[in-house]
């Protein structure tokens, strides 16, 4: 679909979701790429199965929410590649806890992983991409609409996403574009539980009366890291079914 041959791509949240679909496809435009995840059984797992060889991916724990977990993922994409071209951030976490509920150690985890985690790694990445490079967050339509019940700090976290996005093109411009994705409810792992519960009144606000696929936001992401989003920066690009139209 895109050619990234010769490029060198980091991706978080890589063994699974939109992470692991995000990965594929840098794969299969011919891009080597660095996953980072904090299931480090699952990304072995991933390794031998995606390549076996240990040409193009390369995988290593990676805890979000630790600034030492950035630098030590883009020290590996250095050390191994030599470079890095593009950054994609799906790492995340989605978990309920109704407001009044909510303890400080919930609120600390999502923001933590979720915001905390994203300018960690844009920071550790803005010292070694060169002219002409790429970096894509994720956020949510929870950044556009608010968090649904139970998902505050989760709405929080997002919204932080789209300021800290737009924030980040400004300062690394015009060497490096930092664009986003707010995807609406993808079927991944993270998901089950409300698809379980909420599923059938979910889908039913959704114009293509389904759910997402991972590999159709990873397909955004490779969009936004493509020669053909050259004149594409600062931007927010929502996919969710036409769930949300901002």
């Amino acid at each position: 679909m895109f050619d990234f041959s010769g490029k060198v791509a980091v991706v978080t949240g890589a063994a699974s979701g939109i992470g692991r679909a995000t990965t594929e496809l840098f794969l299969a435009g011919g891009a080597s790429v660095v996953g980072g995840d904090i299931d480090a059984e699952a990304l072995a797992a991933l390794k031998a199965e995606l390549d076996p060889d240990g040409a193009r991916l390369e995988v290593q724990a990676y805890d979000a929410a630790s600034s030492a977990s950035a630098d030590a993922l883009i020290a590996l994409a250095m050390d191994r590649c030599g470079a890095l071209d593009h950054l994609a951030l799906c790492a995340g976490v989605y978990r309920q806890h109704p407001l009044k509920e909510m303890t400080d150690a919930n609120w600390r985890q999502t923001i933590s992983v979720n915001l905390d985690g994203a300018f960690y790694l844009i920071r550790a990445a803005a010292q070694v991409m060169a002219p002409g490079s790429s970096i894509v967050t994720l956020a949510s339509v929870a950044a556009h609409k608010g968090g649904t019940y139970g998902f505050a700090h989760y709405g929080a976290s997002k919204g932080g996403i789209l300021a800290l996005t737009r924030s980040a093109a400004q300062d690394l411009a015009p060497d490096v574009r930092v664009n986003c994705v707010s995807p609406g409810l993808i079927e991944t792992p993270m998901t089950v539980d409300l698809v379980q519960r909420l599923g059938e009144d979910i889908r039913k606000q959704i114009l293509l009366g389904r759910y997402g696929k991972p590999s159709e936001i990873a397909s955004v992401v490779g969009f936004l890291c493509s020669d053909a989003a050259s004149f594409v920066n600062g931007e927010v690009i929502i996919a969710s079914g036409g769930a949300y139209m901002g």
